[in-house]
């Protein structure tokens, strides 16, 4: 397959990312073509959706042979299920699939046209595969179920981040972060209220400790 585009996004490593797409509207990412398909004939009438769908790569996903298997961090890290009955990066082919609201076209760019999302669960310079338009008619489903997932999907930290720390982000970054920081990017299966956790968001190293169901930023360190 070849890679259409890449996603521009606040994320430069994978610790911290939303574990699934739309759960953090305010995440903001820019999706520009690669040169070939720099057209704007190829984007025609896409505006006119509210979401679409991203097939991409898990290009930070690296592990020399597939298992049958993975542990979800949600279940903790010591529950085994099957890898297709998740979402987990560790897969036969690393395709990933996300939907995001659209926010804009735009079509008068130096890139060509470049696609403006919000809800992004995407490392920086993600590698993409596909766009096609998100259709509500068919692709929601009100009665579905959910698996283990209905357990573990309302899980939210409380987050305490003084207002001098938060300042130090630009005005238009500080929901975003503290919304990636209510969901929990530590892995599940870590629980050391003295560990001190590093995550990178928009420039900014974020320090932060987790007692029970509490989050507190300690630093905030311009990169």
């Amino acid at each position: 397959m070849k890679i259409i585009a890449r996603i521009q996004t606040d994320f430069p490593d994978k610790f911290g990312i939303p574990r699934q797409s739309g759960l953090v509207q305010e995440l903001q990412g820019k999706i520009v073509f690669e040169p070939e398909f720099r057209s704007p004939e190829a984007v025609r009438g896409l505006e006119a959706f509210s979401h679409i769908w991203l097939l991409w790569q898990f290009s930070k996903a690296h592990k020399a042979q597939w298992s049958p298997t993975v542990r979800p961090p949600r279940l903790g890290g010591d529950k085994r299920v099957g890898v297709f009955a998740t979402r987990s990066p560790f897969r036969p082919n690393d395709i990933g699939l996300s939907s995001v609201r659209l926010q804009r076209v735009e079509i008068d760019s130096h890139d060509g046209p470049v696609l403006y999302v919000s809800g992004a669960d995407l490392v920086d310079g993600t590698p993409i595969y596909d766009i096609k338009p998100y259709l509500p008619y068919v692709d929601c489903h009100p009665d579905a179920t959910e698996g283990y997932t209905s357990q573990t999907r309302l899980h939210q930290l409380q987050v305490e981040f003084p207002a001098e720390l938060l300042a130090r982000y630009p005005q238009d970054k500080q929901a975003a972060i503290v919304h990636v920081l209510e969901q929990d990017p530590r892995p599940a299966y870590i629980n050391d209220p003295e560990r001190i956790y590093g995550l990178s968001f928009a420039g900014y190293d974020v320090k932060f400790k987790v007692e029970g169901e509490r989050l507190v930023v300690c630093d905030v360190v311009k990169l």
